[in-house]
């Protein structure tokens, strides 16, 4: 039996939406206002990639089906201090270009209620305020609009067109190029770090001069300067620090917060050589760019075949925190 053709189950009921701190491009949202509309709940932190890559489509659903009933609600609960941020918050939606409500939820109180785990999650829920399906994670998006689709329907709101979007993300947003993706998301504090390769490990929270090895392995990666490796990010405390990665994949991110107040500049290697065409959006193809705020960067796209390399990351100016890469 098709997805299609299935009965959808009854996961359980919309947890209240009232523990947001703030609500951003609607007032606050009600259960008794959400009642006869069809609910898409979408749990997302701004420096995420994998969110980032779902964001196309449910922006797109939002705006297709919301003359038929559906509401969108992202849920903001942040991943990294810095993300907790209200400011920080207000100027992401504002760049990335969400207009549908946001709940922040710094205090996740609203995670907790729906005993949520995963950025990105989708729950949709039907008129009568019943979960009946999740995704957890990207892809499965006719999947998840044919849902949006046989929810209205069952609400009577179901006139509209039933072609599914087609849609062809650039940028940032674009999918992952999955079968050359070999790299995966690595954390650079060391609560969540197994891979590092500098010599003598890390000297946990305590200002430490590293060496980078020669040669690393696949996925490994190190740290040169001096450098304070905390629970959840390392720190620069001196001018000139590097960060090295062996990776394979057509894309390197890397989540990063300058000094509050300040830019950074950086430069980027591959392969010991500047860039070029394999430059990201956050650098040019000489391999510079400069931090302005706490997100993620895109600093390589590749174009050509896709094998093992070296990305280096070269930081001229001190007080700046790494805290993870994220491949594509």
């Amino acid at each position: 039996m098709t997805f299609a053709a299935t009965q959808l189950p009854v996961e359980g009921s919309l947890p209240s939406l009232s523990g947001a701190i703030e609500w951003l491009n609607s007032p606050p949202l009600t259960m008794a206002q959400l009642r006869g509309k069809i609910v898409l709940v979408e749990f997302w932190t701004y420096t995420c990639i994998n969110w980032r890559r779902t964001l196309p489509y449910v922006r797109t659903w939002a705006d297709k089906y919301k003359n038929q009933g559906l509401v969108v609600i992202g849920v903001h609960t942040p991943e990294f201090a810095f993300e907790k941020d209200p400011e920080n918050v207000r100027k992401a939606v504002k760049e990335i270009g969400i207009a549908f409500p946001v709940a922040t939820d710094s205090d996740y109180v609203i995670w907790r209620a729906f005993r949520n785990q995963y950025w990105p999650a989708l729950y949709f829920v039907d008129a009568q305020g019943r979960i009946r399906h999740h995704q957890f994670g990207e892809g499965d998006y006719h999947e998840s609009e044919v849902v949006i689709q046989r929810m209205l329907a069952e609400a009577g709101q179901g006139g509209g067109s039933h072609e599914l979007v087609s849609i062809n993300p650039e940028g940032v947003e674009a999918a992952a190029d999955w079968a050359n993706l070999k790299s995966p998301e690595t954390y650079l504090g060391y609560e969540r770090s197994d891979t590092f390769a500098s010599r003598g490990g890390a000297v946990l929270d305590t200002p430490h001069a590293y060496a980078a090895p020669e040669t690393l392995k696949l996925n490994e990666w190190a740290l040169a300067g001096e450098w304070t490796v905390g629970m959840d990010a390392a720190s620069l405390n001196s001018s000139n620090g590097r960060l090295v990665y062996r990776f394979h994949a057509r894309d390197v991110n890397l989540i990063v917060s300058p000094p509050s107040g300040r830019s950074v500049r950086f430069q980027i290697l591959i392969d010991g050589r500047p860039p070029g065409s394999a430059h990201g959006t956050d650098a040019d193809s000489r391999g510079n760019g400069t931090l302005t705020e706490p997100r993620m960067y895109q600093l390589i796209r590749q174009s050509g075949p896709i094998s093992d390399r070296t990305f280096e990351i070269q930081f001229l100016e001190p007080d700046i925190a790494v805290f993870d890469f994220t491949f594509g």
